[in-house]
Protein backbone atom coordinates (compact mmCIF):
# COMPACT_ATOMS: atom_id res chain seq x y z
CA UNK A 1 0.00 0.00 0.00
CA UNK A 2 1.65 3.18 -0.90
CA UNK A 3 1.88 5.67 1.87
CA UNK A 4 -0.76 7.87 1.05
CA UNK A 5 -3.56 5.46 1.46
CA UNK A 6 -1.74 4.01 4.34
CA UNK A 7 -2.11 7.11 6.70
CA UNK A 8 -5.80 7.73 5.26
CA UNK A 9 -6.55 4.00 6.76
CA UNK A 10 -3.86 3.37 9.62
CA UNK A 11 -6.73 5.61 11.84
CA UNK A 12 -9.40 3.12 10.55
CA UNK A 13 -7.07 -0.04 11.79
CA UNK A 14 -5.66 1.82 15.39
CA UNK A 15 -9.14 1.87 16.33
CA UNK A 16 -10.26 -1.25 15.36
CA UNK A 17 -7.57 -3.66 16.83
CA UNK A 18 -8.78 -2.86 20.13
CA UNK A 19 -12.02 -4.75 18.94
CA UNK A 20 -11.29 -8.10 18.72
CA UNK A 21 -9.17 -8.78 21.89
CA UNK A 22 -6.88 -11.10 22.11
CA UNK A 23 -8.07 -14.27 19.70
CA UNK A 24 -6.69 -17.32 21.75
CA UNK A 25 -9.43 -16.66 24.05
CA UNK A 26 -12.49 -18.03 22.62
CA UNK A 27 -13.99 -18.76 26.57
CA UNK A 28 -17.54 -18.95 26.10
CA UNK A 29 -19.86 -15.90 27.20
CA UNK A 30 -22.52 -15.73 29.03
CA UNK A 31 -25.99 -13.86 28.13
CA UNK A 32 -25.16 -11.10 30.53
CA UNK A 33 -21.48 -10.56 29.40
CA UNK A 34 -22.38 -10.33 25.67
CA UNK A 35 -25.26 -7.77 26.37
CA UNK A 36 -22.64 -5.84 28.15
CA UNK A 37 -20.29 -6.14 25.49
CA UNK A 38 -22.92 -5.16 22.76
CA UNK A 39 -23.62 -1.97 24.72
CA UNK A 40 -19.83 -1.01 25.18
CA UNK A 41 -19.88 -1.82 21.11
CA UNK A 42 -17.82 0.47 18.40
CA UNK A 43 -21.12 2.59 16.97
CA UNK A 44 -21.37 4.38 14.03
CA UNK A 45 -18.02 4.75 11.34
CA UNK A 46 -16.11 2.68 14.44
CA UNK A 47 -18.07 -0.57 13.38
CA UNK A 48 -16.13 -2.94 11.71
CA UNK A 49 -19.01 -3.38 8.88
CA UNK A 50 -18.54 0.53 8.30
CA UNK A 51 -15.15 0.36 7.96
CA UNK A 52 -14.67 -2.44 5.77
CA UNK A 53 -17.08 -0.25 3.22
CA UNK A 54 -14.82 2.38 3.38
CA UNK A 55 -12.27 -0.12 2.14
CA UNK A 56 -14.47 -1.14 -0.76
CA UNK A 57 -15.18 2.61 -1.26
CA UNK A 58 -11.26 2.92 -1.94
CA UNK A 59 -11.09 0.41 -4.03
CA UNK A 60 -14.00 0.95 -6.12
CA UNK A 61 -12.49 4.52 -6.75
CA UNK A 62 -9.41 2.42 -7.48
CA UNK A 63 -10.81 0.60 -10.13
CA UNK A 64 -12.22 3.30 -11.99
CA UNK A 65 -8.97 5.16 -12.48
CA UNK A 66 -7.64 1.78 -13.67
CA UNK A 67 -10.25 0.56 -15.63
CA UNK A 68 -12.23 3.54 -16.75
CA UNK A 69 -16.02 4.19 -15.24
CA UNK A 70 -18.27 0.49 -15.14
CA UNK A 71 -20.24 1.37 -13.19
CA UNK A 72 -22.55 -1.97 -13.98
CA UNK A 73 -19.52 -4.33 -12.89
CA UNK A 74 -18.59 -2.09 -9.52
CA UNK A 75 -22.10 -2.48 -8.74
CA UNK A 76 -21.48 -6.05 -9.06
CA UNK A 77 -18.65 -6.26 -6.99
CA UNK A 78 -20.53 -3.96 -4.17
CA UNK A 79 -23.30 -6.04 -4.01
CA UNK A 80 -21.69 -9.44 -3.36
CA UNK A 81 -19.48 -8.34 -1.21
CA UNK A 82 -21.97 -7.25 1.03
CA UNK A 83 -23.95 -10.05 0.67
CA UNK A 84 -21.14 -12.36 1.50
CA UNK A 85 -20.56 -10.37 4.29
CA UNK A 86 -24.45 -10.58 5.32
CA UNK A 87 -24.12 -14.19 4.90
CA UNK A 88 -21.08 -14.79 7.26
CA UNK A 89 -22.60 -12.54 9.90
CA UNK A 90 -26.02 -14.49 9.52
CA UNK A 91 -24.51 -17.37 11.44
CA UNK A 92 -24.00 -15.00 14.69
CA UNK A 93 -27.74 -14.16 14.45
CA UNK A 94 -31.06 -15.62 15.86
CA UNK A 95 -33.24 -15.56 12.70
CA UNK A 96 -31.54 -14.82 9.71
CA UNK A 97 -31.12 -16.82 6.43
CA UNK A 98 -27.97 -16.38 4.13
CA UNK A 99 -28.40 -15.97 0.27
CA UNK A 100 -25.99 -18.19 -1.07
CA UNK A 101 -23.71 -20.06 2.09
CA UNK A 102 -25.47 -23.71 2.57
CA UNK A 103 -24.20 -26.27 4.43
CA UNK A 104 -23.12 -24.00 7.57
CA UNK A 105 -25.38 -23.96 10.91
CA UNK A 106 -26.36 -21.83 13.14
CA UNK A 107 -23.75 -21.19 15.96
CA UNK A 108 -25.00 -21.67 19.53
CA UNK A 109 -26.42 -18.47 21.11
CA UNK A 110 -23.20 -18.44 23.35
CA UNK A 111 -21.23 -17.81 20.16
CA UNK A 112 -23.00 -14.83 19.03
CA UNK A 113 -20.23 -12.35 20.35
CA UNK A 114 -19.28 -9.23 18.66
CA UNK A 115 -15.94 -10.66 17.66
CA UNK A 116 -16.73 -13.74 16.34
CA UNK A 117 -19.19 -11.51 13.80
CA UNK A 118 -16.47 -8.93 13.37
CA UNK A 119 -13.87 -11.97 12.86
CA UNK A 120 -16.36 -13.75 10.62
CA UNK A 121 -17.79 -10.57 8.34
CA UNK A 122 -13.45 -9.64 7.68
CA UNK A 123 -12.87 -12.52 6.29
CA UNK A 124 -16.23 -12.98 4.15
CA UNK A 125 -15.09 -9.01 2.92
CA UNK A 126 -11.59 -9.92 2.57
CA UNK A 127 -11.87 -12.67 0.17
CA UNK A 128 -14.67 -11.66 -1.87
CA UNK A 129 -13.15 -7.89 -2.26
CA UNK A 130 -9.85 -10.18 -3.55
CA UNK A 131 -12.12 -12.03 -5.81
CA UNK A 132 -13.69 -8.89 -7.08
CA UNK A 133 -11.15 -5.98 -6.86
CA UNK A 134 -8.08 -8.58 -7.95
CA UNK A 135 -5.69 -5.64 -8.49
CA UNK A 136 -5.92 -4.17 -4.69
CA UNK A 137 -4.91 -7.25 -3.12
CA UNK A 138 -2.43 -5.00 -1.15
CA UNK A 139 -5.06 -2.84 0.22
CA UNK A 140 -7.29 -5.52 1.43
CA UNK A 141 -3.92 -8.04 2.86
CA UNK A 142 -2.39 -4.83 5.09
CA UNK A 143 -5.57 -4.00 6.45
CA UNK A 144 -6.43 -7.26 7.53
CA UNK A 145 -2.78 -6.89 9.07
CA UNK A 146 -3.64 -3.91 10.64
CA UNK A 147 -6.90 -5.40 12.29
CA UNK A 148 -4.65 -8.23 13.57
CA UNK A 149 -6.23 -10.82 11.28
CA UNK A 150 -3.93 -13.46 9.55
CA UNK A 151 -4.72 -13.07 5.47
CA UNK A 152 -3.18 -16.43 4.61
CA UNK A 153 -5.82 -18.38 7.13
CA UNK A 154 -7.99 -20.02 4.32
CA UNK A 155 -9.62 -22.08 6.88
CA UNK A 156 -12.79 -23.25 6.10
CA UNK A 157 -14.16 -25.17 9.50
CA UNK A 158 -17.56 -24.34 9.87
CA UNK A 159 -17.10 -24.06 13.50
CA UNK A 160 -14.71 -20.84 13.74
CA UNK A 161 -15.41 -17.26 12.70
CA UNK A 162 -12.27 -17.63 10.06
CA UNK A 163 -13.55 -20.49 8.41
CA UNK A 164 -17.77 -19.13 8.47
CA UNK A 165 -15.82 -15.85 6.95
CA UNK A 166 -13.81 -17.66 4.50
CA UNK A 167 -17.42 -20.10 3.39
CA UNK A 168 -19.85 -17.47 3.07
CA UNK A 169 -16.94 -15.55 0.83
CA UNK A 170 -16.64 -18.79 -1.49
CA UNK A 171 -20.31 -20.01 -1.56
CA UNK A 172 -21.25 -16.15 -3.13
CA UNK A 173 -17.94 -16.69 -5.58
CA UNK A 174 -18.62 -19.69 -6.76
CA UNK A 175 -22.53 -18.97 -6.94
CA UNK A 176 -22.12 -16.50 -9.17
CA UNK A 177 -20.06 -18.03 -11.52
CA UNK A 178 -21.88 -17.82 -15.13
CA UNK A 179 -24.65 -15.44 -13.74
CA UNK A 180 -24.29 -13.26 -16.99
CA UNK A 181 -21.96 -10.84 -15.47
CA UNK A 182 -18.97 -13.08 -17.40
CA UNK A 183 -16.71 -11.84 -14.96
CA UNK A 184 -14.40 -15.20 -16.08
CA UNK A 185 -14.83 -15.08 -19.78
CA UNK A 186 -17.17 -17.85 -19.50
CA UNK A 187 -19.96 -17.45 -21.21
CA UNK A 188 -20.25 -18.96 -25.01
CA UNK A 189 -18.62 -16.83 -27.70
CA UNK A 190 -16.07 -14.72 -25.08
CA UNK A 191 -13.32 -16.87 -26.23
CA UNK A 192 -11.90 -16.91 -22.67
CA UNK A 193 -12.05 -13.17 -22.48
CA UNK A 194 -13.70 -11.18 -19.07
CA UNK A 195 -16.56 -9.16 -19.80
CA UNK A 196 -16.97 -10.09 -23.70
CA UNK A 197 -19.61 -8.65 -25.43
CA UNK A 198 -20.90 -12.14 -25.98
CA UNK A 199 -24.54 -11.21 -27.09
CA UNK A 200 -23.39 -9.62 -30.27
CA UNK A 201 -25.03 -6.16 -30.03
CA UNK A 202 -23.31 -3.28 -32.60
CA UNK A 203 -25.54 -0.37 -32.14
CA UNK A 204 -27.20 0.68 -35.29
CA UNK A 205 -25.59 4.07 -35.46
CA UNK A 206 -21.93 4.79 -36.07
CA UNK A 207 -19.98 7.73 -34.37
CA UNK A 208 -20.43 9.02 -38.35
CA UNK A 209 -24.04 8.32 -39.67
CA UNK A 210 -27.09 8.45 -37.39
CA UNK A 211 -29.54 6.05 -39.90
CA UNK A 212 -31.88 5.92 -37.15
CA UNK A 213 -32.30 8.91 -34.45
CA UNK A 214 -34.24 6.99 -32.27
CA UNK A 215 -31.66 5.18 -31.88
CA UNK A 216 -28.36 5.20 -29.68
CA UNK A 217 -25.32 6.85 -31.39
CA UNK A 218 -22.03 6.20 -30.10
CA UNK A 219 -20.38 9.96 -29.72
CA UNK A 220 -16.78 10.76 -30.31
CA UNK A 221 -14.62 11.80 -27.15
CA UNK A 222 -11.24 13.25 -26.35
CA UNK A 223 -8.29 11.08 -25.78
CA UNK A 224 -6.74 13.87 -23.96
CA UNK A 225 -3.22 12.99 -26.38
CA UNK A 226 -4.90 15.40 -29.09
CA UNK A 227 -6.91 12.16 -30.64
CA UNK A 228 -10.33 11.00 -30.59
CA UNK A 229 -12.17 7.93 -29.80
CA UNK A 230 -15.68 6.30 -29.94
CA UNK A 231 -16.20 4.48 -26.80
CA UNK A 232 -18.44 1.13 -27.53
CA UNK A 233 -21.45 0.38 -25.93
CA UNK A 234 -20.68 -0.74 -21.51
CA UNK A 235 -21.26 -3.98 -20.87
CA UNK A 236 -24.30 -4.57 -23.56
CA UNK A 237 -24.94 -8.11 -21.69
CA UNK A 238 -25.95 -6.67 -18.43
CA UNK A 239 -29.42 -6.91 -19.02
CA UNK A 240 -28.48 -10.88 -19.02
CA UNK A 241 -27.30 -10.74 -15.49
CA UNK A 242 -29.04 -13.10 -12.72
CA UNK A 243 -30.53 -10.65 -10.13
CA UNK A 244 -30.10 -11.33 -6.20
CA UNK A 245 -33.63 -10.42 -5.25
CA UNK A 246 -35.31 -9.90 -8.20
CA UNK A 247 -37.38 -12.87 -10.02
CA UNK A 248 -35.48 -11.37 -13.29
CA UNK A 249 -34.41 -8.63 -15.50
CA UNK A 250 -37.54 -7.43 -16.96
CA UNK A 251 -39.81 -7.49 -13.92
CA UNK A 252 -40.44 -3.81 -13.88
CA UNK A 253 -39.36 -2.82 -17.85
CA UNK A 254 -40.94 0.60 -18.19
CA UNK A 255 -43.22 1.49 -21.11
CA UNK A 256 -41.30 3.16 -23.73
CA UNK A 257 -39.77 6.27 -24.63
CA UNK A 258 -41.29 9.34 -26.55
CA UNK A 259 -40.45 8.91 -30.41
CA UNK A 260 -39.29 11.49 -32.70
CA UNK A 261 -42.40 13.01 -34.33
CA UNK A 262 -44.11 13.02 -31.14
CA UNK A 263 -44.67 16.47 -29.55
CA UNK A 264 -43.73 15.29 -26.07
CA UNK A 265 -40.20 14.57 -27.39
CA UNK A 266 -39.97 17.96 -28.81
CA UNK A 267 -40.65 19.81 -25.72
CA UNK A 268 -38.60 17.29 -23.76
CA UNK A 269 -35.65 17.62 -26.19
CA UNK A 270 -35.99 21.51 -25.69
CA UNK A 271 -36.24 21.11 -21.94
CA UNK A 272 -32.63 20.10 -21.97
CA UNK A 273 -31.37 22.55 -24.48
CA UNK A 274 -33.33 25.78 -22.56
CA UNK A 275 -32.08 24.12 -18.96
CA UNK A 276 -28.43 24.39 -20.43
CA UNK A 277 -28.43 27.72 -21.27
CA UNK A 278 -29.28 28.95 -18.26
CA UNK A 279 -27.38 27.11 -15.93
CA UNK A 280 -26.64 28.19 -12.80
CA UNK A 281 -23.62 27.95 -10.19
CA UNK A 282 -26.33 25.56 -8.30
CA UNK A 283 -27.14 23.89 -10.70
CA UNK A 284 -23.64 23.15 -12.42
CA UNK A 285 -21.80 22.16 -8.65
CA UNK A 286 -25.27 19.49 -8.72
CA UNK A 287 -24.48 18.14 -11.70
CA UNK A 288 -20.75 17.54 -11.08
CA UNK A 289 -21.69 16.26 -7.53
CA UNK A 290 -23.96 13.46 -8.95
CA UNK A 291 -21.84 13.10 -12.03
CA UNK A 292 -19.38 11.80 -9.03
CA UNK A 293 -16.26 12.97 -11.02
CA UNK A 294 -12.52 11.80 -10.61
CA UNK A 295 -12.12 8.98 -7.98
CA UNK A 296 -15.47 8.03 -8.87
CA UNK A 297 -17.09 5.26 -7.19
CA UNK A 298 -20.15 5.02 -9.41
CA UNK A 299 -23.74 5.43 -8.73
CA UNK A 300 -23.92 2.29 -6.28
CA UNK A 301 -20.69 3.47 -4.51
CA UNK A 302 -22.25 6.86 -4.15
CA UNK A 303 -25.28 5.73 -2.12
CA UNK A 304 -23.25 3.19 -0.19
CA UNK A 305 -22.00 6.36 0.59
CA UNK A 306 -24.98 8.00 1.60
CA UNK A 307 -25.64 5.08 3.68
CA UNK A 308 -22.39 5.29 5.53
CA UNK A 309 -23.75 8.91 7.03
CA UNK A 310 -26.85 7.59 7.76
CA UNK A 311 -24.51 4.87 10.11
CA UNK A 312 -22.76 7.90 11.48
CA UNK A 313 -25.86 9.93 11.87
CA UNK A 314 -27.77 7.23 13.57
CA UNK A 315 -24.60 5.58 15.34
CA UNK A 316 -25.28 1.96 13.85
CA UNK A 317 -24.43 -0.78 15.61
CA UNK A 318 -22.31 -3.60 13.72
CA UNK A 319 -25.71 -5.71 13.26
CA UNK A 320 -27.40 -2.69 11.68
CA UNK A 321 -25.26 -1.62 9.72
CA UNK A 322 -24.37 -5.25 8.32
CA UNK A 323 -28.05 -5.65 7.46
CA UNK A 324 -28.27 -1.75 6.26
CA UNK A 325 -25.58 -1.87 3.58
CA UNK A 326 -26.70 -5.42 2.43
CA UNK A 327 -30.10 -4.23 1.47
CA UNK A 328 -28.30 -0.52 -0.10
CA UNK A 329 -26.27 -2.62 -2.13
CA UNK A 330 -28.39 -5.35 -3.19
CA UNK A 331 -31.00 -2.83 -4.60
CA UNK A 332 -28.17 -0.94 -6.17
CA UNK A 333 -26.85 -4.40 -7.96
CA UNK A 334 -30.15 -5.16 -8.63
CA UNK A 335 -31.04 -1.49 -10.08
CA UNK A 336 -28.21 -1.24 -12.73
CA UNK A 337 -30.12 -4.99 -13.98
CA UNK A 338 -33.09 -3.29 -14.12
CA UNK A 339 -32.25 -0.14 -15.69
CA UNK A 340 -29.83 -1.87 -18.51
CA UNK A 341 -32.75 -4.09 -19.17
CA UNK A 342 -34.87 -1.47 -20.38
CA UNK A 343 -31.63 0.42 -22.11
CA UNK A 344 -30.78 -2.42 -24.33
CA UNK A 345 -34.55 -3.73 -25.29
CA UNK A 346 -35.67 -0.28 -26.32
CA UNK A 347 -31.93 1.15 -27.39
CA UNK A 348 -32.66 4.62 -27.33
CA UNK A 349 -30.97 8.05 -28.30
CA UNK A 350 -29.00 10.00 -25.98
CA UNK A 351 -29.86 14.13 -25.78
CA UNK A 352 -26.35 14.76 -27.61
CA UNK A 353 -27.73 13.14 -30.95
CA UNK A 354 -31.29 14.23 -29.60
CA UNK A 355 -30.29 17.71 -29.97
CA UNK A 356 -28.51 17.84 -32.93
CA UNK A 357 -31.02 16.12 -34.98
CA UNK A 358 -33.88 18.97 -33.87
CA UNK A 359 -31.70 21.95 -33.74
CA UNK A 360 -28.80 21.01 -36.44
CA UNK A 361 -28.86 24.46 -39.08
CA UNK A 362 -30.45 26.46 -36.12
CA UNK A 363 -28.64 28.84 -33.55
CA UNK A 364 -29.11 27.88 -29.89
CA UNK A 365 -27.01 28.88 -26.86
CA UNK A 366 -25.35 26.16 -25.17
CA UNK A 367 -21.86 25.07 -23.41
CA UNK A 368 -19.18 25.69 -25.93
CA UNK A 369 -16.57 23.12 -23.69
CA UNK A 370 -13.68 24.17 -21.63
CA UNK A 371 -12.42 27.55 -22.05
CA UNK A 372 -15.66 28.68 -24.04
CA UNK A 373 -18.33 29.17 -21.51
CA UNK A 374 -21.96 29.22 -22.63
CA UNK A 375 -22.13 30.49 -26.32
CA UNK A 376 -23.99 31.02 -29.47
CA UNK A 377 -23.52 28.07 -31.90
CA UNK A 378 -25.15 25.77 -34.12
CA UNK A 379 -27.28 23.44 -32.85
CA UNK A 380 -25.85 20.63 -34.37
CA UNK A 381 -22.40 21.55 -31.96
CA UNK A 382 -24.40 21.28 -28.89
CA UNK A 383 -23.05 19.20 -26.52
CA UNK A 384 -23.43 17.79 -22.42
CA UNK A 385 -21.77 19.75 -20.12
CA UNK A 386 -19.36 17.34 -19.75
CA UNK A 387 -15.18 16.99 -19.67
CA UNK A 388 -13.69 16.35 -23.40
CA UNK A 389 -12.52 13.13 -22.10
CA UNK A 390 -15.94 12.10 -20.91
CA UNK A 391 -18.32 13.58 -22.64
CA UNK A 392 -21.65 11.36 -22.10
CA UNK A 393 -22.49 7.84 -20.72
CA UNK A 394 -21.14 4.95 -23.57
CA UNK A 395 -24.57 3.44 -23.69
CA UNK A 396 -28.43 3.73 -24.43
CA UNK A 397 -30.13 5.89 -22.68
CA UNK A 398 -33.79 5.24 -21.16
CA UNK A 399 -33.77 4.88 -18.65
CA UNK A 400 -31.32 6.94 -16.77
CA UNK A 401 -29.01 4.23 -14.65
CA UNK A 402 -28.69 7.25 -11.75
CA UNK A 403 -32.65 7.91 -11.10
CA UNK A 404 -33.43 4.02 -11.19
CA UNK A 405 -30.11 3.68 -8.90
CA UNK A 406 -30.70 6.81 -6.79
CA UNK A 407 -34.50 6.33 -6.88
CA UNK A 408 -33.90 2.65 -6.02
CA UNK A 409 -31.38 3.24 -2.86
CA UNK A 410 -33.29 5.99 -1.71
CA UNK A 411 -36.21 4.15 -1.55
CA UNK A 412 -34.41 1.53 0.58
CA UNK A 413 -33.14 3.82 3.13
CA UNK A 414 -35.99 5.11 3.40
CA UNK A 415 -37.58 1.99 4.24
CA UNK A 416 -35.07 0.64 6.10
CA UNK A 417 -34.80 3.72 8.71
CA UNK A 418 -38.32 4.10 8.71
CA UNK A 419 -38.04 7.36 7.80
CA UNK A 420 -37.40 9.90 4.77
CA UNK A 421 -35.29 12.18 6.43
CA UNK A 422 -31.36 12.42 5.96
CA UNK A 423 -29.94 15.83 6.42
CA UNK A 424 -26.60 15.47 4.41
CA UNK A 425 -25.01 18.35 3.25
CA UNK A 426 -21.67 19.20 1.09
CA UNK A 427 -19.94 22.00 -0.19
CA UNK A 428 -17.74 21.87 -3.97
CA UNK A 429 -16.93 24.71 -5.90
CA UNK A 430 -19.41 25.26 -9.16
CA UNK A 431 -17.48 24.17 -12.54
CA UNK A 432 -14.03 22.96 -10.70
CA UNK A 433 -14.88 18.68 -12.28
CA UNK A 434 -15.56 20.55 -15.70
CA UNK A 435 -14.71 23.86 -16.83
CA UNK A 436 -11.50 24.74 -13.92
CA UNK A 437 -10.64 28.09 -15.94
CA UNK A 438 -14.07 29.16 -15.13
CA UNK A 439 -14.86 28.86 -11.49
CA UNK A 440 -18.36 29.76 -9.90
CA UNK A 441 -19.59 30.41 -5.98
CA UNK A 442 -18.74 27.96 -3.22
CA UNK A 443 -22.14 26.03 -3.41
CA UNK A 444 -23.84 24.14 -0.62
CA UNK A 445 -25.70 21.40 -1.71
CA UNK A 446 -28.22 20.40 0.94
CA UNK A 447 -30.02 16.69 0.64
CA UNK A 448 -32.93 16.92 3.53
CA UNK A 449 -34.70 13.73 2.55
CA UNK A 450 -33.82 10.58 0.77
CA UNK A 451 -36.52 10.88 -1.99
CA UNK A 452 -35.41 14.61 -2.63
CA UNK A 453 -31.63 13.36 -2.56
CA UNK A 454 -32.82 10.94 -5.78
CA UNK A 455 -34.96 13.09 -6.90
CA UNK A 456 -32.10 16.24 -7.28
CA UNK A 457 -29.46 12.89 -8.94
CA UNK A 458 -31.83 12.72 -11.61
CA UNK A 459 -32.23 15.89 -12.54
CA UNK A 460 -28.73 16.21 -12.56
CA UNK A 461 -28.87 14.28 -15.45
CA UNK A 462 -30.99 16.42 -17.40
CA UNK A 463 -29.26 19.56 -16.36
CA UNK A 464 -26.05 18.07 -17.93
CA UNK A 465 -27.85 17.13 -20.90
CA UNK A 466 -27.06 13.72 -20.55
CA UNK A 467 -31.03 12.31 -20.55
CA UNK A 468 -34.06 13.53 -20.87
CA UNK A 469 -37.02 14.56 -18.11
CA UNK A 470 -39.01 11.11 -19.60
CA UNK A 471 -35.94 8.94 -18.54
CA UNK A 472 -35.73 10.29 -15.58
CA UNK A 473 -39.12 9.78 -13.95
CA UNK A 474 -39.13 6.30 -15.58
CA UNK A 475 -35.88 5.40 -13.43
CA UNK A 476 -37.13 6.73 -10.72
CA UNK A 477 -40.01 4.69 -10.41
CA UNK A 478 -38.26 1.72 -11.94
CA UNK A 479 -35.81 1.91 -8.93
CA UNK A 480 -38.82 2.66 -6.38
CA UNK A 481 -40.25 -0.68 -7.63
CA UNK A 482 -36.78 -2.57 -7.32
CA UNK A 483 -36.27 -1.40 -3.79
CA UNK A 484 -40.00 -2.47 -2.88
CA UNK A 485 -39.56 -5.86 -4.32
CA UNK A 486 -36.29 -6.53 -2.92
CA UNK A 487 -37.41 -5.47 0.60
CA UNK A 488 -39.61 -8.55 0.74
CA UNK A 489 -36.69 -10.31 -0.24
CA UNK A 490 -34.54 -8.51 2.95
CA UNK A 491 -37.46 -9.21 5.42
CA UNK A 492 -37.11 -13.11 4.63
CA UNK A 493 -33.31 -12.89 4.86
CA UNK A 494 -33.28 -11.37 8.46
CA UNK A 495 -35.97 -13.72 9.24
CA UNK A 496 -39.03 -11.28 9.42
CA UNK A 497 -41.05 -12.69 6.75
Amino acid sequence: MNTKLKLKYIGIAFSTLILFGCKGDKAQKGTEEMEQTVSKQPLGENNIAHKWSEIALLATANDTEKFNPRPTITSRFLGLTFVAIFDAWSRYDGKAIPVYLEGVDRRPQSEHTLENKQIAISYAAFRALNEYYYSDKELFNDFMVELGLDPNNESLDPNTPEGIGNLAAKAVIEARKGDGANQYGEEEGSNGKPYFNYTGYEPVNSANSNVDPNRWQPKYFSDGKGGKFAPACLTPFWDRVAPVSLKSGDQFRPGPPPKIGSEQLQKEVQEVVELQANLSDYQKALVEFMRDGPQSVQQAGHWLNFAQEVSKRDNHTLDQDVKMLFYNQVVAMDAFIASWDSKMYYDFARPFALVHEYYSGKTIKGWGGVGKGMIEMDGGQWRPYSPDTFLCPPFPSYTSGHSTISGGCAEALKLWTGSDKFGYETQLVAGALTEPDNLGDTITLKFPTFTETAQMAGISRVLGGYHIQSENIAGLELGIDVAREAWTFYKKHIGEE
